[in-house]
């Protein structure tokens, strides 16, 4: 409220940014954003689906070759479909011996990119956002800069943080700045719909990349633009995060929410001690701890489990094919470092409850069954 009071007292638009929805407000913003960021320059997008099929619609060029993780988000893939890449090849999700091998493929099969004269763009995200698992960004920049492999140096990493702004990185920087890996990264994306809680993303690069977007990336240029609200909001949130009440907030979610939630739920699978195949798959909790706020409990009925959650307070999600693979199913819980100890407990004894009641019910249906052939 405060940054709206510093601002017009239009709240609409205006137009297209190309036409009058452009603003001193917006570049500025887009600067500052830029410069918190550690790049040279940005570029304003109503949201992160917006950017993505702007930006990899527009950018490769005929004949280019566009490799990306498996798991690379949908927005990703419609712009692919739209763009002039000669290819678009997946590689198995952060397998970086299959990303080499993709990669290898690529410069044997081509003169052009093995000789520099076409460019390989490489397309991955810095946090899964089903799986909330982590990109091996290092690994896959020094294969990048690996002259046996790529002796043109002509690929280019694009870099989606969608799920990694305000948690890694100084002040929630992201975990591109949190690696130091700022100048190996050609386009970042970052998202305010996550952490930030407002709407739209920055599309973070280089001046001449940024004027190329602004002429080309048609879901920018035949759009209405932002309104000055949802600007000030962007601004406010970045502001935020640069306060001590944030980075507190942000210490309490990395260092005691996520492990105490996977402990929990490791103790809640182990406690229930489910063993018999009709009920095993109810409940499954990834041995490993995750690495974000994004937890994935496995169940073959994740809609009921997610309706019943949500019946008693807790707002978790059911989801399904073909959002995830058959078989790994799951509810999602995003964690947000405003959530307390008492509300893991309460989440925690909830599911405990679901599973209890299915294990009974699926034992009555079983026993009517037994009885039935009796």
């Amino acid at each position: 409220m405060q940054e709206l009071s510093r601002g017009p007292t239009n709240t609409g638009s205006g137009g297209s940014r190309l036409l009058d929805g452009n603003s001193t407000y917006a570049e500025t913003l887009e600067r500052q954003i830029a410069t918190f960021h550690h790049a040279p320059a940005g570029l304003l997008c109503n949201s992160g689906f917006d950017a993505n099929v702007g930006l990899f619609s527009c950018l490769p060029q005929p004949g280019d070759i566009i490799i990306h993780d498996s798991a690379i988000h949908a927005s990703v893939h419609d712009g692919m479909r739209l763009s002039r890449a000669a290819q678009c090849l997946p590689f198995a999700h952060n397998d970086i011996a299959s990303f080499r091998n993709v990669l290898q493929a690529c410069v044997a099969s081509d003169p052009a990119v093995r000789h520099g004269q076409r460019n390989v763009f490489v397309a991955v995200e810095t946090v899964y956002s089903m799986d909330g698992d982590i990109a091996p960004l290092r690994a896959i920049v020094a294969l990048l800069h690996d002259k046996t492999l790529l002796p043109a140096g002509n690929a280019y990493l694009i870099v989606d943080e969608a799920h990694s702004t305000g948690l890694y990185g100084e002040q929630g920087r992201g975990l591109v700045c949190e690696l130091g890996l700022e100048s190996e990264v050609t386009v970042r994306l970052h998202t305010f719909g996550k952490a930030l809680a407002a709407n739209g993303a920055v599309l973070l690069c280089s001046p001449v990349i940024r004027e190329y977007l602004v002429n080309y990336a048609r879901p920018m240029i035949y759009t209405t633009f932002m309104s000055f609200p949802a600007l000030a909001g962007i601004k406010a949130s970045y502001a935020f995060l640069q306060t001590e009440k944030a980075e507190g907030l942000a210490r309490n979610l990395m260092g005691v929410l996520i492990p105490g939630l996977h402990a929990r739920l490791l103790a809640l699978q182990e406690t229930l001690m489910i063993k018999d195949e009709s009920s095993s798959s109810l409940l499954r909790v990834p041995a490993e701890c995750p690495q974000s706020p994004i937890f994935a409990v496995l169940s073959s009925e994740p809609k009921a489990l997610a309706a019943y959650c949500q019946s008693k307070g807790f707002v978790v999600r059911g989801i399904v094919p073909p959002t995830v693979a058959a078989g790994t199913e799951r509810i999602r819980v995003c964690l947000h470092g405003g959530n307390t100890i008492e509300q893991l407990d309460g989440l925690v004894a909830v599911i405990r409850e679901w599973v209890e009641m299915r294990r009974a019910q699926m034992l009555d249906c079983g026993a009517e069954v037994s009885r039935a052939r009796l």
